[in-house]
């Protein structure tokens, strides 16, 4: 990998590109490269698409129209308008219009802008590649935060084909403004468009791909992101600024958001003809997530093995007809010990009389109405029960695993996965785990990372089941319960713990 050492334009260095109208586009800094025209335009293409890779204030890019060959147009007040250029050499080989999508827009608004793509063919083997931003704005002081005060953006690769080497720039267009003109702000943007260009081209010579699960193969990054932004604008502020527990109020306020986004999604396409069943978050923890759904209109309840001091706030005891919660519950968030029926005692058992605790209240045997939808957010000991709770109960289910567990609620390390690379990483075998467990149980397992602020981001989704099958020879095969009880009598004779 080339190592990044730009070297910045002189002040008074003559511009490298030529507009046909005459607009003066100031070279600022450029780097030797060693990827070609197509991996330029590749990388070019991507950044058009994902916004967010060159700034963490957007969230994404919608392309409003596209042309081959000519710059689109746009209608504003009755009349067409272009935003754009063309310049001496090059030919336009398309153009498009995006929509900047801001992730707080609260705090700053979309923008639209003119992308276009030039090329320029020379008969001693060089080649002049180019993408220009044109942002939608007359004034300076009409760019929102995320975007440069400036009229255009040009990004040059030029390439010696004979050499196979080659050089990447940035360039601006700027306003009638010396003191912008100047800004350190400005400059330090094209330092980083250029790092960040360079970064992806060099990548594409070196091979390098990330290889990262699809986090839109299931719901839309543009309904997802959208829902998102709904809820952190209805929720977030007010949530942060009563936080009750100990922990850092942002990372788990913006992860419960993204998972209620992706969930209400998810759940809109699932029961888009149908009543909604009733959910139930197992292991709820500080019981934030079960607070969201309900208050967006969604019935159901969650239990963990001791309460926290944010239920008071959280606890929504009725629905809005004033029936109670799901499973007869009459809190939303409630105390309980989980012990299935596959962990039962045995008469004789420590804490036990014929097989039942003595204080039953304090339990929950897994077992809900057919077609719950089953919940396991970072539930630790649970999650491996998950899909064995949800088969039984034949519901369908939603888990993130978080820390690995077997299903005695012992800690373990989850073998990785048969042909696995070395150095698979223990989260990396825990969800290939807990995926095969939940195929033992006959669903049709589905995975997708979500855009939450967490490592521990892999969601397993179990929405259809292809049979039914005997679930005591899959205990069996994944470790059995040995230990379970024990486990679950300490939490009741010491006080619960929390997952």
């Amino acid at each position: 990998m080339v190592a990044f050492t730009p070297r910045h334009y002189e002040p008074d260095e003559n511009p490298a590109i030529h507009d046909v109208n005459g607009n003066i586009w100031t070279p600022v800094v450029e780097h030797v490269c060693s990827f070609n025209p197509d991996a330029f335009f590749t990388v070019m293409s991507r950044f058009v698409l994902n916004p967010n890779y060159n700034s963490s204030w957007l969230f994404r890019a919608d392309i409003l129209s596209e042309e081959v060959g000519r710059i689109p147009q746009i209608s504003s007040g009755g009349q067409d308008l272009v935003f754009g250029s063309t310049f001496e050499g090059f030919r336009l080989e398309k153009g498009l219009i995006r929509r900047l999508i801001p992730r707080n827009p609260n705090r700053d608004d979309p923008l639209e802008q003119t992308c276009l793509f030039f090329k320029a063919d020379h008969a001693d083997g060089r080649v002049r590649s180019m993408v220009v931003y044109f942002p939608h704005i007359s004034l300076p002081e009409e760019a929102p935060f995320y975007h440069p005060q400036v009229r255009g953006v040009a990004h040059l690769h030029e390439w010696d084909d004979s050499a196979s080497s080659g050089v990447v720039s940035v360039h601006l267009w700027h306003f009638d403004n010396d003191e912008l003109r100047a800004s350190n702000k400005v400059q330090r943007t094209a330092l980083m468009l250029l790092q960040h260009l360079h970064k992806h081209g060099q990548g594409t010579v070196t091979g390098y791909v990330k290889r990262v699960p699809n986090p839109d193969s299931i719901i839309s990054r543009e309904r997802l992101q959208d829902r998102h932004t709904q809820l952190r604008t209805k929720y977030a502020k007010d949530l942060i600024n009563t936080w009750a527990e100990q922990t850092d109020p942002s990372k788990h306020v913006f992860e419960d958001i993204g998972i209620a986004a992706f969930l209400i999604e998810l759940w809109e396409d699932m029961y888009k003809e149908k009543e909604f069943p009733d959910f139930v978050d197992i292991g709820c923890g500080n019981g934030l997530l079960v607070y969201i759904l309900r208050k967006e209109g969604y019935s159901g309840w969650g239990f963990d093995a001791r309460s926290r001091k944010s239920w008071a706030q959280y606890n929504l005891p009725t629905d809005s007809a004033g029936a109670p919660s799901t499973g007869g519950a009459k809190d939303s968030l409630q105390a309980r010990v989980l012990l299935p029926k596959f962990a039962m005692p045995h008469a004789g058992d420590e804490g036990a009389e014929d097989g039942k605790f003595t204080d039953p209240g304090a339990l929950h045997d897994g077992v809900f109405p057919r077609g719950t939808f089953i919940v396991s957010n970072h539930a630790d000991e649970l999650t491996p029960w998950t899909p064995i709770l949800a088969a039984h109960s034949d519901c369908p289910f939603i888990m993130i695993p978080c820390c690995s567990h077997n299903l005695s609620g012992a800690k373990f390390r989850a073998p990785p996965p048969k042909g696995a690379a070395n150095g698979t990483s223990a989260y990396a075998s825990l969800v290939a785990w807990a995926s095969k467990l939940a195929e033992e149980c006959l669903y049709e397992v589905e995975s997708v990372v979500l855009r939450i602020p967490s490592t521990r981001n892999t969601a397993i989704l179990g929405r259809k089941r292809t049979g039914e099958t005997d679930l005591e020879p899959i205990i069996s095969k994944y470790g059995g319960t040995a230990g379970y009880y024990e486990n679950v009598s300490k939490l009741l004779k010491t006080g619960p713990r929390g997952h």
